[in-house]
């Protein structure tokens, strides 16, 4: 059987090998297939991380380790207890945890109302740690006026533009934040305005402001505790992992009802669809094209099967089985395929990498900054290569290659000995 099977492959060689201008046109379709589909998909990719990057860093996170009932309610009542906090620290600091975390901040969030004399307005107010969320949040950098939270700031507010155009705030300004505490009473805290920041997401920049969490927590009356444990990653794609490593190590704080885990996907729905949706889209791209690279390889070897009817006779009386013919036929087809496959995916990297691995820069198809569910949209997309995707895309080139070769197999198979001994090429 092994032997049948090797004189099998060293034919289909030969005969590719023989029609060399064939193999050759056959090979360029699908080395030019193979190379649109890495640029596209590394393209997609790096789009997407860029996405979930901006999201979760002006988010709560990849990861956001908070009291069960708090993301629905927004309420300080909903707040981690100091065991379960202790336990979630712990557990980021696990080893098959911590090798995957950029970074891990507390925050104290509730929603209230920022007033000045010229107005009030609904704001999230979040209490953080100025010199943590330095290396966690990209808030800092985006900063129009004034400057940033520091370590001895006290009644220091960072506001979004968007609020300090509605209560016509300045640097050095004053304004009140009011908001429940946890006596379940209404609470004013009066705070000075440090800084002003431009996320260009509008969201943000009318309702975001950034308030010391010492001062958070002194004036909502819950002295240390915190709302959210934020956990940046150094990937999206590590969040399922450590997700479940997560899960098992807090089982118990789980299953008492002490804390939740929640990724970016359940935090931000909206994000999720539309990378879902664009992912859809790429998919839809790359299966009309190997569609039609698939139609050209069916034309190509069935019309070689026809051309070849004698030489097929000649083998069937030789001792070859019909079976055997098409498996010849198939056989061909896969090689070709799979050698064009792994051409055309190194070629796509290749030049992904030589002309875009810095970016390619879209800038000149808008004016404006685009933003959707907390993000802004950059010009500038970063490929992104992975070995699953490389895998990926050679399968489905060996797929869309053996399927397009079964029918040439199945003509191949069902030919006549006797009619294509009498076939005259």
């Amino acid at each position: 059987m092994t032997a049948r099977i090797n004189l099998m492959i060293r034919l289909a060689l030969r005969n590719l090998l023989r029609q060399v201008r064939r193999s050759i046109l056959t090979a360029l379709a699908l080395i030019i297939g193979g190379a649109l589909l890495m640029f596209s998909v590394s393209l997609g990719d790096g789009t997407h991380e860029d996405w979930i990057e901006s999201a979760v860093r002006m988010g709560s996170g990849h990861i956001a380790l908070q009291a069960p009932g708090f993301y629905q309610s927004r309420k300080i009542d909903d707040r981690l207890s100091e065991q379960a906090r202790r336990a979630a620290e712990e557990a980021l600091r696990s080893l098959e945890v911590a090798r995957h975390v950029v970074n891990a901040v507390p925050r104290l969030t509730t929603d209230g109302l920022a007033s000045s004399p010229n107005g009030a307005r609904p704001a999230q107010i979040m209490g953080v740690d100025p010199v943590a969320e330095v290396g966690y949040s990209i808030l800092d950098d985006k900063l129009a006026e004034g400057r940033y939270l520091e370590s001895d700031d006290r009644l220091a507010a960072y506001v979004g533009t968007g609020l300090a155009e509605a209560l016509q705030l300045r640097v050095g300004a004053r304004l009140v934040v009011t908001a429940q505490d946890s006596d379940g009473e209404i609470a004013g805290q009066l705070v000075r305005v440090v800084g002003i920041f431009k996320s260009g997401v509008p969201e943000i920049d009318q309702a975001v402001i950034h308030i010391p969490l010492t001062t958070a927590g002194s004036w909502l009356g819950v002295g240390d505790d915190i709302t959210t444990l934020a956990v940046l990653l150094d990937s999206s794609y590590r969040m399922s992992e450590v997700t479940s490593v997560l899960r098992r190590l807090l089982a118990g704080p789980i299953g008492d009802g002490e804390l939740a885990l929640l990724g970016w996907r359940e935090a931000m729905p909206e994000l999720d669809a539309a990378v879902k949706v664009d992912n859809l889209g790429n998919y839809m791209f790359q299966g009309v094209t190997f569609g039609i690279i698939a139609l050209a390889i069916v034309n190509t070897i069935l019309m070689a099967v026809l051309h070849r009817r004698r030489e097929f006779g000649l083998l069937q009386a030789m001792g070859l089985s019909p079976r055997e013919t098409g498996a010849l036929v198939l056989i061909e087809g896969v090689i070709l395929t799979a050698l064009s496959g792994l051409v055309g995916i190194g070629l796509g990297i290749f030049v992904t990498w030589l002309f875009w691995r810095n970016g390619l820069d879209i800038s000149f198809t808008w004016d404006a900054d685009w933003s959707f569910s907390g993000v802004v949209l950059d010009p500038i997309i970063v490929p992104m290569f992975r070995l699953s995707r490389i895998a990926q895309g050679l399968v489905f080139i060996l797929f869309i290659g053996a399927i397009a070769s079964l029918y040439p197999a199945y003509r191949a198979a069902r030919i006549d000995v006797a009619e294509a001994m009498k076939f005259d090429r």
